[in-house]
């Protein structure tokens, strides 16, 4: 048997090492758990991932405490997952502190320029390998397109989508009848569970009944950001962007556009974003104090629900994968999050692209036409560098960010 501190010593080195997005964390857990040692076979790997992908939250910080769990239990799963997240966090909350400080300042400008060019490429890669695995055919491409329209010109909430996408995929599922396997591993004692769901939900009412309105509109709106977003890291973050720059206002779009930025140059999940974009609504209102209380309460909304879901489902692993109806949801939802990406690519590169937006309105139709005349000539010279460097040379997603940082601010 593995013991903790091996376990610990493992994914303390993936924490440390897992920049990129989902799709590199991914790849590198598979390098460490699958090739590197025989903790978990290719198919083993392959069906975590598909059980994760059938989760709201971040995938990747999910399969590495699923694997914790096959190791370990809770005590494994509480392990990996938490290395997985605490060393990205940690920067998250110095970068936040830095940033509400010196964001305004023009060098930090002229560096950010460069990290958000890189940022376009990343999401757009993203964008190129999700839609190469998930659109196997028209209604694919039709449910995905619709998505995209639904979000970008329509304004839907994104749990409508997801929802509908859904809906439609177990409606075209095979009628075929098949029966799952029993669940096998662990058990998990309801009580744990109903212990782990009470101490996610447990800062709700403790904030409402001291009367702290800001943490608690915070602490609500991650917690159910945590429960309707499927689809992965940058499903979330359109979802989040939306809510968090339209309908809430607690950050402007080229601060939610900064915030992605540095989310990329850390280690660990992408879904990071929530801690910085909490910090800084924190910030906003009571200085650093504040702004820590609350990033930590945004991480602890956004990451305890993950230890839950996995704890509660991963024994019965094979038998939802066996499940036709749901696996055809599963790929409608994954469709209809590719649509979801492409809308939150576009809006991140125009916000980069251009100075000015301007809000048109048809009917029930709304969108941002960017100005061409302005149009922020520095950041084509960086796209161009960032996607020779991810795409043509293969570099790794640290080195660029550097490259197109430093070019950034050479060029400002």
């Amino acid at each position: 048997m593995t013991s903790l501190s091996t376990l610990a010593l493992v994914f303390g080195r993936i924490g440390l090492l897992s920049f990129g997005g989902p799709a590199a964390q991914i790849a590198l857990m598979h390098r460490e758990l699958v090739e590197d040692r025989p903790w978990m076979s290719e198919q083993q790997f392959l069906r975590a991932l598909s059980f994760c992908m059938l989760l709201p939250g971040p995938e990747a910080m999910q399969l590495a405490t699923y694997a914790g769990w096959r190791m370990r239990g809770i005590w494994g799963g509480l392990i990996a997952g938490g290395l997985f997240v605490l060393p990205g966090a940690g920067v998250i909350a110095g970068l936040a502190l830095l940033y509400a400080e010196f964001g305004a300042r023009p060098e930090t400008e002229a560096l950010l320029l460069g990290v958000k060019a890189c940022v376009v490429v990343i999401v757009a890669q993203a964008l190129i390998r999700l839609s190469s695995k998930a659109l196997q055919g028209t209604s694919d491409t039709i449910t995905a397109g619709l998505s995209f329209l639904g979000i970008y010109a329509l304004g839907l909430p994104f749990p409508l989508i997801i929802a509908l996408a859904a809906l439609w995929g177990a409606a075209r599922a095979p009628n075929v009848s098949e029966t799952p396997p029993d669940p096998t591993g662990h058990k998990t004692h309801p009580a744990t569970l109903a212990l782990w769901f009470a101490l996610w939900l447990m800062p709700l009412p403790v904030l409402w009944i001291t009367g702290q309105q800001l943490l608690f509109d915070l602490a609500a709106f991650f917690a159910k950001l945590a429960v309707v977003t499927f689809g992965g890291a940058y499903a979330v973050l359109t979802y989040m962007a939306q809510e968090v720059v339209e309908t809430r206002g607690w950050l402007d779009a080229t601060q939610m556009v900064d915030a992605l930025g540095l989310a990329e140059t850390t280690p660990g999940p992408l879904i990071l974003v929530t801690q910085f974009v909490g910090q800084l609504a924190g910030h906003a209102q009571g200085g650093p104090w504040l702004a820590l209380a609350a990033g930590a309460l945004t991480l602890w909304m956004t990451f305890v629900p993950c230890f839950l879901w996995i704890f509660a489902g991963a024994p019965y692993v094979e038998n939802l994968l066996a499940r036709p109806r749901l696996q055809s949801a599963l790929a409608a939802i994954t469709a209809a999050v590719v649509g979801v990406i492409l809308n939150l690519s576009l809006w991140f590169a125009l916000h980069v692209l251009f100075a000015v937006l301007v809000p048109v309105s048809i009917g029930p139709i709304s969108f941002d036409l960017p100005q061409l005349a302005a149009l922020r000539w520095q950041v084509l010279p960086l796209i161009g560098l960032a996607a020779v460097m991810l795409l043509v040379a293969k570099r790794g997603v640290p080195l660029t960010l550097l490259a197109c940082a430093v070019l950034g601010w050479a060029l400002s």
